[in-house]
């Protein structure tokens, strides 16, 4: 009986991970055009995206980004992408 309960609750932790893991990404998909919306959350999905996009023309996106956002959060977040990137690209 023990072992079928935490049998059970692993495979909920699990499906629930999977789906949380899901959400997250089709959020970040549907607001990856954002980078200029006025809600934060938006801004904030749409550097998730671009963070997997290392091009030269994301990099100068970015840094207009960074002038233009008004954040600290992030302002940071595009700073660390912008960085990484850099280093990526060489």
């Amino acid at each position: 009986m023990k072992r079928r309960r935490a049998a059970l609750m692993a495979g909920g932790a699990a499906i629930g991970m999977a789906l949380g893991w899901w959400v997250a990404r089709r959020h970040v998909d549907r607001h990856r055009a954002d980078l200029f919306s006025g809600r934060p959350l938006r801004r904030w999905s749409a550097l998730a995206g671009l963070a997997e996009m290392p091009r030269v023309d994301t990099v100068h996106l970015l840094r207009d980004y960074l002038t233009w956002e008004p954040q600290p959060l992030l302002r940071r977040r595009a700073r660390a992408i912008v960085r990484r990137m850099e280093t990526a690209l060489g």
